[in-house]
């Protein structure tokens, strides 16, 4: 049986670009720290198998180069980002206490890979915001973004280089306005930071304040000069409920996307405001934190949607799968499919994430009070800025734009269908295929391959299926189904050679939901391998 996708009533379809880049997973800050991009991969694992896939481009983003970089953060920063490695940091004992100040506790330690990892975060950002500019796409999206705390020359709180920021920078290259709106549980100080003095962005950010990370993000915090009243701060206590929030939030963005207009949206998606979150305090619940999406989205504004922080992996990846399917107009359903990460999804096996019974520390008159704040800042805006029209300068970035199929003669001429063009193809609306939704509406032989006259393909030819073909980075493959039918818990290693076991949460045994359920999706799953890969 194919994962449920359930269209959403009333929707406008939507050109949905996607960024992911599989050697993201390979990265590793070290043992104990919280911050794990594997829950990257996990994410993505559940979007390919929910045959998200079929609704939108997906792409794999150029990394953004030292160049690109310096167009917020400083140059000797990212010069001493490129460099440092951990076999070297002792030699850069007078940059690391210039450019790793909030340090504290190893908050941003140095690890192998690190500029690298840096530069696919901001270059999926990046590309994303470029598509938009150019009317490619209506919504962007790129999880391994939203690192919303490095600042122009330092790395704070788990950020080095802020992919926002450029993001936000390049769209300003097209749009007079941008919204940049912030949901994660801590405040979004270095976007803030950066665009304090403008009024071409503004900046609205809803976080938990008090004795908490980063310390910033009063009320009163407002923005200075001729930014002064263009950035919004909402503080929040603790155990804020779904109802509760969603009763600030979507009146506080009415009225800014009514005063102030923008010409597109940046919506940073951090997860740490979940309920059950290692590090975060409110008490949201998937879909509470996913309406934030839905309501954005409503605007109609190109829209491009950031990761953030997040720090319950099996928490993070439902939630963003779920969001995703979302921004391509579809709800996803309650059941996951089989994946490489399916064991860490357990006991229960459902795309959900519940609130607590966790006390909510925001009473109703808190809540309204600050809203009447707000809202008194926002009458001081006086309407949207006018920018003066001028020619757009050039920038890297615009080369990859102008010819996207620069790389198309490194193809070998004897693949017939690349994965460079498999990944940007969208299944049509009522469009039947054989070959990438076979098993949909049990439309599927369902035979076992323990029986010996099971065929794979009449003629034995191989169907080629896309992104769904790379192995274990994308669905289940024949080391994870091996796994499975064998009762273990442990998932396929990941490709860097960073094994996938350096998480926070044991999975759970198959022998809660029963070793003959796990040995049948297993076999299925199998079954599908070897009749549509």
């Amino acid at each position: 049986m194919a994962p449920e996708m359930v269209p959403i009533d009333g929707e406008q379809k939507k050109r949905v670009c996607y960024f992911f880049d599989s050697d993201v997973s390979g990265f590793h800050y070290g043992p104990g720290h919280p911050m794990k991009p594997t829950r990257i991969r996990m994410c993505h694992s559940l979007v390919m198998n929910y045959g998200l896939y079929k609704r939108m481009e997906i792409f794999r983003a150029k990394p953004a180069t030292k160049r690109e970089m310096t167009q917020f953060h400083s140059d000797e920063y990212i010069d001493f980002l490129s460099r440092i490695t951990p076999v070297n940091m002792g030699s850069f004992i007078k940059e690391q206490h210039k450019f790793l100040l909030d340090n504290v506790g190893d908050d941003c330690p140095v690890f192998d890979g690190l500029f690298e990892y840096c530069s696919i975060s901001a270059g999926g950002s990046m590309e994303g915001a470029a598509r938009l500019s150019r009317d490619k796409c209506d919504i962007a999206i790129n999880w391994a973004g939203g690192l919303h705390h490095a600042k122009k020359s330092e790395a704070s709180g788990f950020c080095y280089v802020n992919d926002i920021v450029l993001g936000i920078l390049e769209l300003l290259r097209y749009h007079s306005r941008v919204l940049y709106i912030d949901i994660d549980v801590h405040h979004g100080d270095g976007v803030e930071e950066a665009f304090y003095t403008t009024d071409r962005v503004m900046t609205c950010s809803f976080h938990k304040y008090g004795e908490y990370f980063p310390g910033t993000g009063e009320l009163r915090d407002i923005g200075l000069g001729k930014g002064k009243h263009y950035a919004l701060n909402f503080p929040l206590r603790d155990g804020i409920t779904d109802e509760s929030y969603k009763s600030v939030f979507e009146p506080v963005i009415r009225e800014v996307m009514q005063v102030y207009d923008p010409g597109a949206i940046v919506l940073q998606c951090g997860t740490d405001s979940l309920s059950g979150d290692k590090l975060g305090c409110l008490n949201l619940s998937m879909r509470g934190h996913a309406n934030c999406v839905r309501f954005v989205k409503s605007f109609n504004k190109p829209l491009l949607m950031v990761g953030g922080g997040g720090y319950t992996m099996r928490n993070v990846s439902r939630c963003w799968a779920f969001e995703t399917g979302l921004a391509t107009g579809v709800e996803l359903g309650a059941e996951i499919p089989m994946n490489e990460y399916y064991e860490y999804f357990g006991p229960d096996y459902q795309l959900d994430v519940k609130s607590s019974n966790m006390e909510d520390m925001n009473t109703q008159g808190y809540l309204d009070l600050v809203k009447t704040s707000i809202f008194e800042h926002l009458r001081g805006v006086g309407g949207p800025p006018s920018v003066q029209m001028q020619d757009v300068p050039r920038v890297p970035i615009d080369d990859l734009m102008d010819d996207i199929n620069e790389d198309e003669d490194l193809v070998s001429p004897d693949e017939r269908r690349p994965s460079r063009i498999l990944d940007s193809r969208r299944q049509a609306e009522g469009e039947l295929s054989d070959s990438d939704d076979e098993g949909e509406d049990d439309r599927r032989d369902h035979r076992s391959h323990r029986e010996t006259d099971s065929v794979t393909h009449p003629g034995g030819r191989r169907t080629a299926v896309g992104i769904m073909s790379t192995g274990t980075t994308h669905g289940i493959g024949t080391s994870i189904a091996t796994a499975i039918t064998a009762g273990t818990s442990t998932p396929a290693a990941g490709s860097s050679g960073q094994s996938d076991m350096d998480v926070d949460e044991e999975p759970v045994s198959a022998e809660r939901k029963g070793v003959d359920d796990a040995k049948d999706a297993a076999a299925d799953g199998m079954a599908v391998d070897s009749s549509a890969s």
